[in-house]
């Protein structure tokens, strides 16, 4: 089944924590910290795939995550790096965050490979914190936390010409005679369900890539029916071919669907009215008696709007040629530069960096000890007499996860904390 949405959760590897241990040998018995650094954790990448044209892959699994990376280790090893995500998509996905719904990346033009989470950065083992007053720290830092975000991917049909209109006009007939495609045809209303796409070659060489989008139905824009996942895929095409049925074989007024359908461009996008347009009227195999009465009304109605009318019918091939080279005509005004959509979010600024500190408990009275070197310089330069101060303090032990950790080891109101020459009780 053809799928171009879906909705994932994607997670980065989180960083490994650095290791507190000491250099014991049998010669030398007071050695210095080695607490190894943790490991980088896995970054979750998004790559195009060129043999990939549909998002089906992430229909069915909805939890991708990179590998965390490894701690440290005693004697200055460092924990390994965390394998890297990558997920593979095809070319015009675009990556949204599901919260806020802004773009994080367009996966096209030069965006083939896009690190979307960086993976946790590793935390310092002991051996970076000892100092002249401070020879064995007993704290390392802690690994980097994971990102876990939910994001939707969006897959929008990257083709010069659109072909639209409504239901059952011949955009699959025209698509199957004039390119290599091979799309599903029959007199049914919405036979087609997806985009087909084709390329149109000449005889130089040159041509161009062509899609026929599913068909529109008043109400599109306002997602009626399947409204929206049709309509984007019109937002990246350059010129627009917008057949209609000048046979009115099932009794549709060609003027008004031409109508109808702008509206609708118009709603979901005032922008889409600004590429330019050409009406191919369709079917003029099956018209009876004179075919100029159609054609003169819809020429008298969108000409003087400067939008072109071609006489074609799908079937016979007749008037393909005109319009084709009139396509190719409007494709080579127009500046050759692909549309990309420029990110509005980036979801790497959620990480936290963590300091290292540690929290034990003193077997003589109970009290919980935090140490640590950005602790000991906080409260050098923070006066908790006054009231910003103080508010400074409550700030920092809580956006370092002090707070939290301490509740994780059962601290309870009105028990002790201890912070170097700082002691105080806890209450929430």
């Amino acid at each position: 089944m053809f799928a171009d949405s879906a909705r994932i959760i994607i997670k980065s590897g989180k960083g490994g924590d650095g290791h507190v241990s000491f250099r014991r040998e049998k010669y030398v018995p007071n050695g210095g910290p080695d607490g190894g650094d943790g490991g980088k954790g896995g970054d979750v990448i998004f790559v195009v795939d060129k043999g990939m044209n549909t998002l089906a892959d992430y229909r069915y699994k909805r939890k991708f995550s990179a590998q965390a990376g490894e701690n440290g280790q005693k004697r200055n090893c460092h924990g390994k790096k965390g394998s890297d995500l990558i997920l593979k998509v095809p070319a015009g996905t675009i990556i949204k965050d599901a919260e806020t719904d802004k773009i994080i990346a367009d996966m096209s033009g030069d965006c083939q490979r896009k690190l979307v989470l960086p993976g946790g950065r590793g935390g310092l083992g002991n051996q970076h914190y000892a100092t002249s007053t401070m020879q064995a720290p007993k704290y390392a830092q802690p690994g980097q936390e994971a990102i876990e975000i939910e994001v939707k991917l969006e897959l929008k049909v990257i083709a010069d010409v659109g072909l639209v209109g409504f239901p059952n006009v011949g955009k699959s007939t025209l698509l199957s005679r004039v390119t290599n495609a091979q799309p599903k045809i029959a007199n049914y209303h919405f036979t087609t369900l997806q985009p087909n796409l084709g390329v149109v070659d000449f005889d130089n060489g040159e041509g161009f890539v062509i899609a026929d989008i599913p068909g529109l139905i008043e109400g599109a824009s306002a997602g009626v029916g399947l409204g929206h996942e049709f309509l984007k895929h019109i937002e990246r095409t350059k010129v627009m071919i917008h057949i209609v049925d000048a046979a009115s074989v099932e009794g549709r007024d060609p003027i008004a669907d031409i109508q109808a359908i702008n509206k609708e461009l118009k709603d979901y996008d005032p922008t889409l009215l600004k590429k330019p347009q050409v009406i191919a009227a369709n079917k003029i195999d099956a018209l009876y008696g004179s075919e100029n009465e159609v054609i003169e009304l819809l020429k008298a109605e969108f000409e003087p709007q400067g939008i072109d009318v071609y006489p074609i019918s799908a079937v016979s091939g007749q008037g393909l040629k005109e319009l084709l080279y009139a396509v190719k005509k409007l494709l080579d005004e127009i500046a050759d530069e692909p549309i990309v959509y420029e990110s509005e979010y980036d979801p790497s600024k959620l990480q936290v960096i963590t300091e290292a500190y540690t929290i034990e408990i003193s077997p003589e009275d109970g009290a919980y000890v935090v140490e640590g070197p950005k602790i000991e310089k906080m409260l050098g330069y923070t006066n908790l007499e006054a009231e910003k101060g103080f508010l400074f303090f409550q700030k920092f032990l809580k956006e370092q996860g002090i707070l939290k950790e301490l509740e994780n080891k059962g601290i309870q109101e009105g028990d002790t904390v201890r912070m170097y020459a700082l002691e105080f009780e806890y209450f929430k």
